[in-house]
């Protein structure tokens, strides 16, 4: 899946070209206005590719001010699956995702923080909710409800 949780109106069509430009097909999505945040739009819809299509959205995505947005990919039988979200004053987040969904952290990514927690430098509730992705998730939720009902459109690479 692919949203847009906020756009000004003059990203949209640069997003649609960026995305297009990486599924290799026109992306024309119903674009509604984002009640959360004044002047901003939002969209979403399914999409087929390659495996590491996500990876080359958010790339062609990141560092877009004024823009939110999350595309995940699914896992497939020999591919992990995974996940992206970007905000401006995050950044981007990413996700390796497990075949029911889960994310997967890694082990080094998991010894770092519990070494970070025990020098006092952090918390590891707070480690372990960044490797989460939780602060992204906070920033979206707002965004994400005032999406529910909206409609979604399904992509299809021809291949």
């Amino acid at each position: 899946m692919f949203y847009v949780h906020s756009a000004p109106s003059a990203l949209c069509p640069h997003i649609e070209w960026a995305v297009g430009g990486v599924l290799g097909v026109p992306v024309n999505p119903d674009w509604t206005p984002q009640p959360a945040q004044s002047g901003t739009y939002r969209c979403e819809f399914s999409w087929t590719g390659n495996v590491g299509s996500a990876a080359e959205m958010a790339s062609a995505l990141r560092g877009w001010n004024h823009l939110r947005f999350e595309v995940t990919e699914e896992p497939t039988s020999s591919t992990e699956g995974a996940r992206f979200s970007y905000t401006p004053d995050l950044g981007v987040f990413h996700a390796v995702m497990g075949l029911h969904g889960d994310i997967m952290i890694p082990e080094d990514r998991l010894k770092a923080s519990v070494v970070r927690a025990a020098l006092g430098e952090v918390t590891l509730e707070n480690e372990i909710d960044k490797l989460l992705g939780k602060p992204w998730d906070d920033e979206l939720e707002t965004f994400r409800h005032a999406g529910e009902g909206a409609p979604v459109r399904w992509l299809h690479q021809v291949v």
